[in-house]
């Protein structure tokens, strides 16, 4: 499983023009995941993003996770980070999960950081053309992905 984290002051994901839902202070993760992905990796993966220490303290340090500051999660899914570019210009996708592996992940991955944050997570669509507006924090960005764990 791999995920992209943007810490937002807001963020809303349109489908065919219309709003589908959107947040205000808080995380974007867009998540892809790849066949030898576990339940064990999602509810890894969960528990790291809600206890992440990248929002302000007091003294402006990155010292609170979004738990403390009792942010709101967007969750999309994004096959297109499991990417491969290695030969040619044309990126593969090989090692992406198909729809009917990677649908059933993310819609686990939705529920078990529901309960890890203890609130309801917005999501995009599985499969859809989305358009995601956001407005980045810091600007912060990180990439985690549950095969490095002990990096």
């Amino acid at each position: 499983m791999r995920v992209v984290i943007q810490r937002v002051k807001g963020c809303f994901v349109s489908i065919k023009g219309e709003i589908k839902s959107n947040i205000g202070t808080g995380l974007l993760v867009l998540a892809s995941f790849e066949n030898a992905d576990t339940e064990e990796d999602l509810t890894w993966m969960s528990g790291k993003i809600a206890d992440l220490r990248i929002f302000d303290d007091e003294k402006s340090i990155m010292n609170l996770s979004l738990k403390a500051v009792k942010g709101e999660m967007m969750i999309v899914s994004q096959f297109t980070l499991h990417a491969k570019t290695k030969k040619g210009n044309r990126p593969s996708y090989i090692k992406a999960a198909k729809p009917e592996i990677a649908k059933p992940m993310y819609e686990k991955f939705i529920k078990i950081s529901e309960k890890e944050l203890g609130k309801e997570v917005k999501t995009g669509e599985f499969g859809a053309d989305m358009q995601i507006s956001l407005i980045n924090d810091g600007p912060v960005t990180i990439i985690i992905d549950s095969k490095y764990k002990d990096l």
